[in-house]
């Protein structure tokens, strides 16, 4: 918010803003609440989920620079579509709805990059949607995998830097935790990946490639 809004504007956002650490495992906002604001995290990690049948769906990983809870900003029924958890100790910053949408009236650039957002998030949607129907698990782990590389990057071993339980695995791949772990140990035996404890590292980069074109 802070790099697309007017500089003249910073003064009114550290007025309205507010700081805080949410714990591993906190919840920061509950699917079926009323929407009160708006969340941008500046370190730390967030899983962004709903409920799917009796199951949970993780939409998105968030991390540093993303915005949470933009999705219930609506005019008809105001209420957060998703829930986010935190999935190690993150810092966020909070400013309320009402100010948010003000910042939006006055600052063209930040609406038009929210907008773009907003698109890009929309064909993400879409595409894991498509993934979800079409691709086998194995190739939607690969998928996962080079995905969350992109997002978050490698450490000096070669892993992501993200610890994942093979539960979050799994509600993100939007299979159950047992075809996870099964399809998981296919990809080892290949050779395609390796893991240390939740980490997971990429070993054959081609190989995964190709596994998501299938």
């Amino acid at each position: 918010m802070c790099r697309h809004t007017l500089p003249e504007w910073h003064a009114a956002i550290n007025s309205h803003k507010r700081n805080f650490i949410a714990k591993r495992g906190e919840v920061i906002i509950n699917e079926g609440d009323p929407v009160t604001g708006v969340y941008f995290v500046t370190s730390g990690n967030v899983k962004v989920h709903k409920h799917w049948g009796d199951k949970e769906l993780i939409l998105r990983f968030a991390n540093e620079g993303a915005i949470l809870g933009h999705r219930g900003i609506s005019s008809v029924n105001s209420v957060y579509p998703i829930s986010a958890t935190a999935l190690e100790t993150t810092s966020l910053c909070y400013v309320d709805i009402e100010f948010f949408k003000t910042t939006l009236k006055v600052n063209h650039d930040f609406a038009y990059s929210l907008l773009m957002f907003y698109a890009d998030e929309l064909q993400s949607s879409e595409k894991k949607m498509r993934e979800l129907a079409l691709m086998s698990v194995k190739s939607r782990l690969a998928v996962t995998i080079l995905n969350l590389r992109d997002q978050f990057g490698l450490n000096e071993e070669g892993f992501l830097n993200l610890a994942l339980s093979r539960q979050d695995l799994a509600a993100y791949t939007g299979a159950t935790y047992e075809t996870v772990f099964r399809t998981m140990n296919e990809l080892l035996a290949e050779k395609l990946i390796h893991l240390k404890d939740k980490m997971i590292g990429i070993l054959d980069e081609t190989g995964l490639v190709d596994l998501s074109n299938k």
